[in-house]
């Protein structure tokens, strides 16, 4: 079996073992559908795809042993959610769950799935495939899990300091200016303790979608770990990228963070740095702006600090 390649370690893909049930099928109906894990808190799950047989008497999701798919995490339940195979689509099924199922962000009870569909069951996301070329999905959506971040779309910090050892060279061979942001939630375990840490994933996919939609296609985006955040901007200066910082400091204080009808308050804390000829690693260009978002996070929160070195 191929290797899926992860941050933390490696793992491998699984087949689940399905019920050889059910009414018989047309030829290559459903053929080749499954499902792919791509955010899981256990790094070792990353990248498992589950195939799924149309001829099945359906696909159980849950914490408990008899189900097909088994995810063993306190915030999914022992039955959590079903998929059927029903008029030529799988239609997955809530099954009364705590904490919900939820398709694309939104809560269901019954929902006809399309292709590229997320399913969300307690902290862990699947994506739906299907199709003709599932198998080169299957493996285009592999190599996105090197690069992109499975919760929030953003890059992550892999492909962040693989393309700031790139922009560096490039900025010093040309002398054009190269900044840094990070930026983090301020108060995030109270997030998760208040409203839980299903509404905390909300928050940061949120909140990763807002920044998106603001920063330039040159400017590269990345959840940097946990609740930090980072956008490198090339050809900017210090002015430019402190005047972007507070844009989205401000985007994000008057944005309205509604999670199953309640509005949770959120603010973020910002640190931005220009690279100068002293540093001479990535290391130094990132501490620098780490540097400015403690002291942001010193002076009161929610607001940006910039270098002056």
């Amino acid at each position: 079996m191929p290797k899926v390649p992860t941050d933390p370690g490696q793992s491998w893909q699984t087949k689940t073992q399905v019920l050889q049930t059910g009414p018989r099928l047309r030829p290559n109906e459903g053929a080749g559908d499954c499902l792919v894990i791509i955010y899981s808190k256990d790094s070792a799950n990353l990248g498992k795809r589950f195939v799924l047989d149309a001829a099945s008497a359906g696909v159980g999701i849950g914490r408990g042993s008899d189900n097909t798919i088994v995810l063993e995490s306190e915030a999914i339940s022992r039955k959590h959610a079903r998929l059927e195979y029903k008029q030529g689509a799988w239609v997955a099924r809530d099954l009364g769950s705590t904490n919900g199922t939820y398709v694309n962000d939104e809560v269901i009870t019954d929902h006809r799935l399309k292709r590229a569909d997320h399913i969300k069951v307690g902290d862990t996301i699947l994506k739906y495939l299907s199709g003709s070329d599932v198998e080169a999905a299957y493996h285009e959506e592999i190599y996105r899990m090197t690069i992109v971040d499975g919760l929030t779309q953003a890059h992550n910090k892999r492909f962040m300091l693989e393309q700031m050892e790139k922009e560096l060279s490039r900025a010093r061979r040309y002398g054009r200016p190269l900044t840094l942001v990070m930026f983090d939630l301020d108060h995030f375990k109270n997030i998760n303790d208040t409203y839980g840490h299903i509404a905390g994933d909300f928050v940061l996919r949120e909140l990763a979608t807002l920044v998106r939609a603001r920063i330039r296609r040159d400017e590269i985006f990345a959840r940097y770990g946990g609740e930090e955040f980072a956008i490198m901007l090339p050809e900017t200066d210090m002015t430019g990228a402190s005047r972007l910082a507070e844009e989205i400091r401000a985007l994000v204080a008057e944005h309205s963070f509604l999670f199953e009808h309640e509005r949770i308050p959120v603010t973020i804390s910002a640190g931005v740095a220009q690279l100068i000829d002293a540093m001479k690693t990535s290391e130094e260009f990132i501490d620098a702006s780490d540097k400015m978002l403690y002291e942001s996070k010193r002076g009161g929160r929610n607001r940006v600090t910039s270098s002056t070195a």
